[in-house]
């Protein structure tokens, strides 16, 4: 059998050398321990009710955008509809009475969705993949995409194999006539004790007029110049800035890095996502929106903030809402 190049017969790996971390489980739990910095909100968030925009019969033709937190959303174009990374459970965690907590509830229940064209996944992390959302998705959205051997769990969970388009880096589909492409990402997977037996990945989105690069989760790397190239520039960048930490530099980027790979990306507005929603690093729960629109202020960089819940068109200048300092206290 053959096996892709980032895969060993057992294993997926990163096109470069990579470290899940680079400190000592001491360090960093004594980090845990000590850290006093503001890694949750001062009060409680939302609800952030979602624009009926977004639940509209029929997908915009514009570029339009609605997130619900962390690394979900709504991404339309051109009449199609793609829901991405959505988690909508209360813990991005294996148990629902321990682990990570949304800081807002979703802006939408799983109920309230509108007509999707597909549902898009990046990775099988549980910060990007609910599983309970994927049982009630099931039989309602027509589509899943997904990287090689997430679709092990989506049949698991009762999404017909049929359903379900499998890609590995450079394979595309076509959804209603747009190209979606696999890119690599720089990061791992896994759920539970099982580690990197699924494959990560991040997408390139064409239309006929605009084009998308949905990052997922990564850590920076020379892979972004060589997607710029290959098929920038793009029209938008959805690029993940929170969960970062010196500890683990390689599979997550932080706001720095992530504006170089906009660069890289040759990207015209950029959108930060992986933020603001769970509490997975060692920094303030605010700090990375704050520290991009410094950094994006100083390069000249467009950003595109929202407010959960809203949705918008791609703007042509900065359209920040500063959402998160108006939290009571």
């Amino acid at each position: 059998m053959a096996y892709p190049k980032h895969y060993n017969g057992h294993k997926f790996f990163n096109t470069v050398p990579t470290a899940l971390n680079t400190g000592s489980m001491p360090a960093i739990l004594w980090k845990f321990l000590t850290y006093k910095g503001k890694r949750t909100p001062p009060g409680p968030l939302g609800p952030f009710p979602v624009s009926k925009a977004a639940l509209s019969e029929t997908p915009s033709q514009e570029l339009q955008f609605t997130w619900l937190g962390h690394s979900g959303y709504l991404l339309e174009l051109e009449g199609t509809r793609l829901l991405v990374d959505p988690v909508f459970a209360h813990r991005a965690s294996p148990f629902p009475f321990m682990g990570p907590h949304r800081f807002f509830p979703s802006p939408v229940l799983p109920q309230e969705l509108p007509p999707l064209s597909a549902v898009v996944l990046s990775h099988d992390h549980y910060d990007h993949l609910d599983r309970h959302l994927m049982k009630y998705l099931a039989n309602i959205a027509p589509r899943f995409i997904c990287p090689l051997g997430v679709n092990k769990h989506l049949e698991k969970w009762g999404v017909p194999a049929e359903k379900i388009t499998i890609l590995d880096w450079g394979q595309n589909t076509s959804v209603n006539g747009l190209t979606l492409t696999s890119t690599p990402a720089r990061h791992f997977s896994g759920r539970w004790l099982k580690r990197d037996n699924t494959l990560w990945s991040s997408y390139v989105l064409q239309g006929k007029d605009s084009t998308v690069f949905i990052g997922g989760d990564s850590g920076y790397f020379p892979g972004f110049k060589e997607i710029g190239e290959q098929f920038g520039p793009f029209d938008l960048t959805i690029l993940e800035i929170g969960a970062s930490d010196p500890h683990w530099p390689d599979i997550h980027m932080g706001p720095a890095k992530a504006l170089q790979a906009h660069l890289d990306l040759k990207g015209r507005i950029m959108l930060p996502v992986h933020w603001g929603t769970f509490n997975l690093a060692f920094h303030d729960w605010d700090e990375p929106a704050e520290t991009i629109i410094k950094l994006a202020a100083e390069k000249g960089v467009k950003l595109w903030l929202p407010v959960p819940g809203v949705t918008g068109q791609l703007p042509l200048e900065n359209n920040i809402s500063y959402w998160w300092r108006n939290i009571k206290q």
